[in-house]
């Protein structure tokens, strides 16, 4: 087993990655990156051959009383499946199938290799048909209800349940002229404070998901709550609302629309945007994907600003000005954070993008007027990104004079560990005096 260690620690560096969108490229360099995820996949499947310390434990979004999925000090995971007709069982996680063994009681067992710390999409294929793992709670990601899997994470105390005040995460529903009228839902969380104080009112942030998620990821999966509650208890960041908005918009047809990014290859925007094709950490169509039958930019564009923002101006008791107003997102949510953002500075006043892209100098056609209205410019990319554009145009807009910071999340790709660690370096700087 001695033996194993290096080989383990080395294959997590690549299990955690999901399959990220690339401009276009030759036939030779598109073969060559083929050949390279086939090794990186036949090596952790030998890694998941190596026998594992027997030191698991439940993964901490099971459903009551459920054993499996188990994690070990490995960040391996392993699962079973009671399926005594099939032939074939697989654990899909990673961008990777695990084979698993039947046992004589029809239960099917297997393990995949190291994964990086955090939040996992993850599902069984049975037979060719998919399907979610019936011992875990249900999430919503890569265009499904699925499967989650936590594999704890050394720095997890920023997110974890603590004993101090809490805010409230509630459902709300609304509707939408932008969405042919259609009752729509957002998630809001106001901090500790706000049913005590009546006379209190509060900035907002407005949090988009990626792509192939919807609004229940920042809260469910992203542990929105408790990352403010415990940054709030802390005296590490100012109360204020988040809401987490659906940026699917019912009945918007398909496409850009107004407002949207070039059509350009993402990675070849000059503001190095984040792929818009990618699949995300459960594969096709998670973070970074198409999701529910493709974005339309216009259409949100639209129902943010003519519906949602005036009805949370309305019914809750915000500073409903632009220096108090924020905005934010993963993924295809940071694209939309930066389309939307630099096009209504007069609405905006701090700008977070995580995995999403970022703003070069060259896309701001007025200079003057975006150092005056913009208070802060947040880019963060996992170390396992290629977060390098954002980083150049960080330093390019501190040059200009744009008050802007760069946070990269140690160990992790795209997914959402790195964008916990974003949102957790992101709340302390808003809304600074």
């Amino acid at each position: 087993m001695k033996t194993a260690i290096p080989t383990l620690a080395f294959l997590a560096v690549f299990t955690g990655f999901p399959a990220i969108a690339q401009p276009p490229q030759s036939p030779e360099a598109l073969a060559a990156r083929q050949a390279q995820q086939a090794q990186q996949t036949q090596q952790a499947l030998a890694a998941a051959q190596l026998p594992p310390v027997e030191d698991f434990k439940p993964s901490a979004l099971n459903q009551q009383g459920k054993q499996y999925p188990e994690v070990n000090s490995e960040r391996r995971v392993r699962s079973t499946l009671r399926a005594p007709q099939a032939q074939t069982v697989q654990l899909d996680i990673g961008g990777v199938r695990y084979p698993m063994t039947k046992g004589a009681d029809g239960v099917w067992t297997g393990s995949s290799a190291p994964q990086d710390e955090g939040f996992h999409y993850y599902q069984f294929n049975v037979d060719g048909v998919n399907v979610p793992d019936p011992g875990t709670l249900m999430f919503y990601g890569a265009s499904r209800w699925g499967s989650g899997v936590e594999v704890p994470a050394n720095d997890q105390d920023f997110y974890a349940l603590k004993d101090v005040p809490h805010g409230n995460l509630q459902q709300v529903l609304y509707r939408s002229k932008t969405g042919n009228n259609a009752t729509v839902r957002c998630f809001v969380y106001t901090p500790p404070d706000y049913e005590k104080n009546r006379s209190k009112r509060y900035p907002v942030l407005y949090l988009q998901h990626g792509a192939g998620e919807d609004e229940t990821g920042w809260g469910a999966q992203g542990h929105t709550g408790l990352i403010m509650d415990n940054l709030i208890a802390a005296g590490k960041a100012n109360p204020f609302i988040v809401v987490m908005a659906n940026s699917y918009v019912p009945g918007a047809a398909t496409g850009p629309g107004r407002g949207a990014p070039p059509a350009a290859p993402p990675a070849a925007q000059p503001g190095g945007a984040a792929p818009a094709g990618a699949a995300g950490p459960g594969g096709p169509g998670g973070p970074g994907g198409r999701g529910r039958g493709g974005f339309n930019f216009s259409a949100f564009e639209h129902l943010l600003l003519d519906d949602l923002i005036p009805y949370i101006d309305a019914n809750f008791r915000t500073i409903a000005d632009q220096p108090h107003r924020a905005m934010a997102g993963l993924s295809m949510g940071g694209m939309q954070t930066r389309t939307i953002t630099v096009a209504h500075l007069d609405k905006f006043s701090h700008i977070g993008i995580f995995s999403g892209g970022s703003i070069a100098p060259a896309d701001i056609s007025d200079l003057a007027a975006f150092k005056k209205k913009v208070k802060l410019v947040f880019v963060s990319y996992g170390s396992r990104e290629n977060g390098a554009a954002g980083k150049t145009n960080v330093e390019a807009l501190k040059q200009a004079g744009v008050n802007s910071v760069y946070y990269e999340s140690p160990l992790t790709a795209h997914e959402w560990l790195s964008w916990r660690r974003s949102l957790y370096q992101f709340a302390p700087v808003l809304f600074q005096k």
